[in-house]
């Protein structure tokens, strides 16, 4: 049994039965799964980085959002999922992708803009999908209400399951999030909000932006916590708990704050020094860093010792190096594909922009 350190719980309109469900403040976890966190963080580590390098190099494009410093979140979340459920996010989703089922190769395929990418070259780094994972959004904010409908078809089609739709600080000023609240409660829909907090939106402090930065205190009328994103433990309890709250006990949407850090900038061609000082920075790195974090629970509770975690970071690179070098001998998309999944086979529209598609066969 592993202690992790206690969300704050923000129980508003809650019943007094709701509030003896408080999230406990032990985890039970099986030395393989802890091993598997410890893994991923050091994986996805590995993977932000080397995206960071490939960017520098100019061999990657376009936008390219890291979330270096913010791994636990997703690690946490994954170990606590069950198999039908969903989980969306925003662009700040290369981590996510790689939990919820894509490869090291097909995400750096991706973002170098090859065939072997995960959307096929065609995405980048904001548009990558898995069978359960729906993205990867660029435009802010629209992946929540997304997020919501996907739990309405749950709950429409009688389907167990909850649907994990996550946002940053920066988004959830947006209407459309207090408007996709509103439906989720006035429907009980088997939705979990889960606001990253990095603490700055685009190169704007949170208190700068919100008049309120209590996030998981935003729905009012639906309940929330606020969790330590920088312990995977705390927010695998917290997912755990929040999953039994609207599946299990069928009690529909709770929001959950995940008060995490990213040590890059917002994007990166951000340096991210301009509205935060390097000690700050470096003060997160040295005193609540989440791979720092867990190797501590598990060397002090005798998992591990300090040689087994530095021969699974070792493991962890060799695994990103050999990805990023197939990734690398990985072709250009054909060109012939240029149209190909922009519709569902059998629903393309006849004409575009007033030009028959035919027009533009020569591309194959």
């Amino acid at each position: 049994m592993l202690l992790t350190s206690r969300p704050t719980l923000h129980m508003a309109a809650v019943t007094s039965v709701a509030k003896s469900l408080a999230p406990s403040l032990k985890v039970n976890l099986k030395k393989e799964e802890l091993i598997n966190m410890y893994k991923g963080i050091a994986t996805i580590r590995r993977l932000e980085m080397t995206a960071d390098s490939l960017y520098k190099a100019k061999l990657i494009r376009g936008f390219c959002h890291l979330s270096t410093g913010q791994e636990a979140v997703v690690v946490g979340m994954e170990a606590a999922l069950a198999p039908e459920d969903y989980g969306i996010t925003a662009y700040r989703a290369h981590g996510f992708t790689y939990m919820r089922g894509g490869t090291i190769k097909s995400i750096l395929a991706e973002l170098l803009g090859r065939r072997d990418g995960i959307s096929k070259g065609k995405g980048g780094s904001m548009h990558m999908f898995t069978p359960k994972y729906f993205g990867g959004n660029g435009i802010v904010g629209a992946q929540v209400p997304l997020g919501a409908g996907i739990a309405f078809s749950q709950k429409y089609q009688e389907r167990k399951g909850a649907t994990f739709t996550f946002y940053g600080d920066g988004a959830a000023n947006q209407g459309q999030v207090f408007e996709s609240f509103n439906m989720a409660k006035l429907w009980d829909l088997p939705c979990v909000f889960v606001c990253e907090n990095n603490n700055y939106g685009m190169g704007t402090s949170a208190e700068r932006s919100s008049a309120s930065i209590s996030y998981f205190k935003r729905g009012g009328y639906i309940p929330g916590i606020k969790v330590n994103g920088m312990d995977v433990l705390a927010v695998y309890n917290a997912i755990k708990y929040a999953r039994d709250w609207t599946v299990t006990h069928g009690k529909g949407p709770i929001i959950l704050e995940m008060e995490t850090y990213r040590y890059g900038g917002h994007s990166v061609s951000d340096p991210g020094t301009a509205y935060r000082s390097r000690e700050e920075i470096q003060d997160v790195r040295s005193n609540n860093d989440a791979i720092a974090n867990l190797k501590g629970y598990l060397i002090e509770y005798k998992v591990i010792s300090e040689d087994d975690a530095k021969a699974l970071d070792k493991e962890a690179r060799a695994h990103v190096e050999e990805a990023t070098e197939e990734a690398k001998n990985s072709p250009e998309p054909d060109l012939g594909e240029f149209w190909d999944d922009v519709y569902v086979k059998g629903t393309e529209v006849p004409i575009l922009r007033g030009r028959e598609p035919e027009e533009f066969h020569h591309y194959k």
